[in-house]
Formats: C-alpha cells, sequence, structure tokens
C-alpha cells in the first residue's frame, strides 16, 4: 500500500524523539526517503509532512504562478522560509523540534494522520476536535443533500 491512511498516537521520548508510525514508516523506506518536507498548515494547527516529492509538487504550481507577481512571491516564502526537512534517524524517529512544538502546541505525544499522499502530525486533542467538527460538516451535508432531493430519488 503507498497511501498514508488512518492515525496513531505516540509518545515523545525523553530525547525530544517520536517514532513515525510502522504503516507510515514502511511507505517511507519503501520510498527510500531518509528526511522529509515537513510544511505548517495554512488553516490548521498541524504540519503536512511527505517525502521530498510533495516540496516538488508545490514547486510545480509555484512555477506557474507571475515570477512578478506578490502571490508568487508570498507562494516561495510561505514553501521555502515556512517549510523545513525532518531527519528521520536509523530507527524511524523524527525529533520534535520548536519548529513542531510551536505551530502545532504538541508536547509529549504526537497524533500521526494520514492524508493519502502525505501525512499530518497534531497535537493529540486538536486532532480530535478536528476530526469531530469534519465529521459533523460532512453529516450536515449528507444531511442538506438529502433533504433537497427529490421525492422517490435514492
Amino acid at each position: 500500500m503507498n497511501r498514508f491512511l488512518g492515525h496513531v498516537t505516540n509518545k515523545i521520548d525523553a530525547k525530544g524523539r517520536v517514532s513515525v508510525p510502522a504503516p507510515f514508516r514502511s511507505i517511507i523506506q519503501m520510498a527510500g526517503y531518509t528526511e522529509l518536507y515537513a510544511l505548517r498548515s495554512l488553516h490548521l494547527p498541524a504540519l503536512d509532512v511527505g517525502g521530498p516529492e510533495l516540496l516538488t509538487r508545490f514547486d510545480k504550481h509555484l512555477g506557474q504562478e507571475d515570477p512578478f507577481a506578490e502571490t508568487a512571491d508570498d507562494m516561495s516564502f510561505y514553501l521555502h522560509a515556512d517549510g523545513g526537512f525532518l531527519k528521520l534517524d536509523g530507527d524511524g524517529r523524527i525529533t520534535v523540534t520548536d519548529f513542531i512544538r510551536e505551530h502545532t502546541g504538541i508536547s509529549a505525544d504526537v497524533t500521526f494522520a494520514g492524508a493519502n499522499t502525505h501525512f499530518q502530525m497534531w497535537q493529540p486533542d486538536q486532532f480530535e476536535t478536528h476530526r469531530a467538527r469534519v465529521r459533523a460538516r460532512l453529516a450536515e451535508q449528507r444531511r442538506q443533500r438529502e433533504l433537497s432531493a427529490p421525492a422517490g430519488s435514492s
């Protein structure tokens, strides 16, 4: 399987490291990554983390922008100055740095959440709050579609 699915919460050890969950680690190892690109989410207290192709994908989008436009400058700053690489040690652990802690509020535990081609790192309580909100929004959207569906359709 080559998708990041599910979620796992792991403890940060005394040296400030956290183990990437085994299913995620196997995807990372199959791809041959020794470091991961991490970007602070614009709208969530989480990091988006993936292999170098995650940065490449964002850079490709940036390359389609007018290089003289402020949007291109902003995107470049965001991708390159507000992102960074996380090194994996030989046991598949990441050191939880200030870069991670400041944006996410992570302190003792980290929730790793699959996001298909990458994963996210969350403070566990914030992850649970976000998960409840997402489920509620989707349930409401479903309810609204059912209410607006013509009678007799399924």
